[in-house]
C-alpha cells in the first residue's frame, strides 16, 4: 500500500519542558500568519507516524508534531508520566510558537490520535486553555470500551496486543524488526511504505542484536492505565471551549470490525451538547487513519476546517 501523496521530510526542533527538551518535527508554513497545528501521537508511537498527514497541511499550515514524553527522542524526558503530563508539555510547545498571542499563528488547531486525542482534550480544557481555537480527534480522545481486566497491566496488554508485545523485545537486526511488524493486523500491510517505514526506524535504538523500541515500558503503563480509566476526560467533554470534530476508523487495532467507536457507543457518549461532531471515515483501520488516502484527506480536511470555523 502506498500514502496519499508525497512526504516531505521535517525540521528536527526541540522545546524546553519540565525535566529537559521535548524533542518535535516541524514542517513549515509558506507564510507565517499560517494557522499552526499540533499533531500528538499515540500510546506506543512517535512524531513520524503523521508525516502524510503533515505533508498534506505542509505549506499552508504550520504543522508540529511532538514525539511525547517516553517516546521517540523525548524517551529519554523523565517522569512523572501521565495525561496530565503530557498536557503540561503541549502547554509548552504551543507557547514556545507563540499560540498565547505571541508574534505566532492567530489560529491554533490541536489534533490527537489514539491516546494523543485524549492528552489533546485535556490540554484544551486545562493547561492550554485560551492557546487552542480547534479540536481535532482521530479515533481517540473519547472513552474507549475497556477490557475486561481488574489489573491494569492485564487490561493493557489486552488492549494493546502486539504494540505492547515488541517493548520487552530486542531483536537481531532491522530485517527483524520488519518482520515482526509484517505481522501486525494493521501495520504489517503498510511496511513497505517509505513513509511508515521512517516511523518504524524512529521507534528504534541501540545497534544488533540488542535492537529494541526506545518506548518507555513504565510510560506505557502509567499513560495507559490513566487514558482506559480516567473518567475526566468524559468530564472534560462537556467542558470543551471550542468545537471538536472526531474522525472514527470502521475497524479497530487488531483490523476487525467493530473499531473502538460505533454509531450506537457514541450515541450513549452524549455528544450532542458537548460541541463534538463525529465522522465516520470508511475502510480504515485504527492505524490507517493516518495512512491512508482516505484517512489522510480526511484529517486534513478536519484540520482545514477547524482552521478556518475560528479564523
Amino acid at each position: 500500500m502506498s500514502t496519499a501523496a508525497e512526504v516531505r521530510m521535517p525540521e528536527e526542533i526541540t522545546v524546553p519542558v519540565a525535566g529537559g527538551d521535548l524533542a518535535a518535527l516541524y514542517w513549515a508554513a509558506d507564510a507565517p500568519a499560517a494557522p499552526l497545528v499540533a499533531l500528538l501521537h499515540g500510546i506506543t508511537s512517535n512524531a513520524m507516524v503523521w508525516a502524510p498527514v503533515a505533508s498534506a497541511l505542509a505549506g499552508g499550515c504550520q504543522v508540529v508534531a511532538p514525539d511525547l514524553r517516553g517516546r521517540g527522542r523525548s524517551a529519554g524526558l523523565p517522569g512523572p508520566y501521565g495525561l496530565g503530563a503530557h498536557a503540561a508539555d503541549v502547554a509548552a510547545l504551543l507557547e514556545a510558537f507563540g499560540a498565547d498571542g505571541g508574534s505566532g499563528a492567530d489560529v491554533t488547531v490541536l489534533v490527537g490520535h489514539s491516546m494523543g486525542g485524549f492528552v489533546a482534550t485535556l490540554a484544551t480544557t486545562g493547561t492550554a486553555r485560551g492557546l487552542v481555537h480547534g479540536l481535532v480527534l482521530v479515533d481517540g480522545g473519547l472513552p474507549f470500551p475497556v477490557p475486561p481486566a481488574a489489573d491494569n497491566d492485564d487490561m493493557l496488554a489486552a488492549f494493546l496486543g502486539p504494540t505492547l508485545d515488541r517493548l520487552g523485545a530486542t531483536f537481531p537486526d532491522e530485517a527483524a524488526v520488519r518482520s515482526f511488524w509484517a505481522d501486525h493486523p494493521t501495520v504489517g500491510p503498510w511496511v513497505d511504505d517509505p513513509a511508515v517505514a521512517a516511523f518504524l526506524a524512529r521507534d528504534l535504538t541501540g545497534t544488533g542484536p540488542q535492537l529494541r523500541s526506545v518506548v518507555s515500558l513504565e510510560a506505557v503503563r502509567v499513560d495507559g492505565a490513566d487514558m482506559l480509566r480516567n473518567e475526566a476526560v468524559l468530564e472534560a467533554t462537556t467542558d470543551l471551549p471550542v468545537p471538536a470534530t472526531l474522525l472514527w476508523a470502521t475497524r479497530g487495532m487488531d483490523g476487525g470490525a467493530p473499531g473502538l467507536y460505533d454509531e450506537v457507543r457514541l450515541a450513549g457518549l452524549g455528544l450532542a451538547g458537548a460541541h463534538v461532531t463525529a465522522r465516520e471515515v470508511p475502510d480504515t483501520d485504527h492505524d490507517s487513519l493516518l495512512w491512508s488516502p482516505q484517512g489522510v484527506a480526511a484529517v486534513a480536511a478536519a484540520v482545514r476546517e477547524a482552521a478556518v470555523r475560528t479564523d
